[in-house]
C-alpha cells in the first residue's frame, strides 16, 4: 500500500476514534468522584428493603420487582454553608441527566420534592434506572437501579405498588440521619 495512502487511512481511522470518545462525565463517574466527599453520602441499598405483598401484585409488577439486583444511591445534603457548592453540584447531575442516552420515564411533584426516573437502554430492556429527586429545602439524591432483563413499562407499573408498600426505615437510617 502506498505510504501516502496509508498515512491518510490511519489519520483518517484516528479521528473517527477520537470523535466517537465521550469525554463527558458519566452517572457512574460522578457516583464514584463523590462518594467520599463531606457534603455527599453514598449507600448500597438492599433491595430486601421494600417489603411488597408479592399475592397483591400484578404478573408485570412481579417481573419488574424480582428483576431489580442492586440499588446504589448518593445523596447531597443542603446546608446554609454549602449553598453554591448544592447549585454547582445540581447543576452538574441534571446536566449529565439530560444526556439524550437518558430516556425520561415520569416525573412528579411528591411532597416538597420533585422526582425524575429515567432509564439507560431501549423500550424493550433498560440496563439501568435513575431516580432523582431534589428538594430545595434538603438537597438532593439519586437511586441508580441496576438488574437483569429491566422493562421500562413494567417498571412503571411497579411504582405505583411501592408507592403504598412497607418499607423498612431501619436499614436507611443512616441515609435518613444524614439529611436531617
Amino acid at each position: 500500500m502506498n505510504p501516502s495512502i496509508k498515512l491518510t487511512f490511519f489519520s483518517l481511522l484516528a479521528c473517527i476514534m477520537l470523535v466517537s470518545c465521550n469525554n463527558g462525565e458519566s452517572l457512574q463517574t460522578y457516583f464514584v468522584d463523590n462518594q467520599e466527599t463531606p457534603d455527599f453520602i453514598s449507600a448500597d441499598i438492599p433491595t430486601t428493603i421494600v417489603e411488597l405483598d408479592q399475592t397483591t401484585l400484578t404478573e408485570d409488577q412481579k417481573e419488574a420487582y424480582n428483576s431489580v439486583k442492586r440499588l446504589n444511591f448518593l445523596g447531597f445534603k443542603l446546608t446554609e454553608n454549602n449553598q453554591d457548592a448544592y447549585a454547582q453540584e445540581l447543576s452538574k447531575v441534571k446536566s449529565i441527566l439530560n444526556d439524550k442516552k437518558y430516556i425520561e420515564l415520569m416525573e412528579f411533584n411528591d411532597r416538597a420534592a420533585k422526582v425524575v426516573v429515567k432509564y439507560i437502554g431501549d423500550d424493550n430492556a433498560a440496563d439501568e434506572f435513575i431516580v432523582f429527586t431534589s428538594s430545595k429545602d434538603m438537597g438532593f439524591g439519586i437511586v441508580r437501579i441496576l438488574g437483569n432483563d429491566m422493562r421500562p413499562e413494567k417498571m412503571a407499573t411497579l411504582v405505583n405498588a411501592i408507592q403504598n408498600a412497607d418499607i423498612d426505615s431501619s436499614q436507611l437510617e443512616d441515609i435518613a440521619g444524614f439529611f436531617k
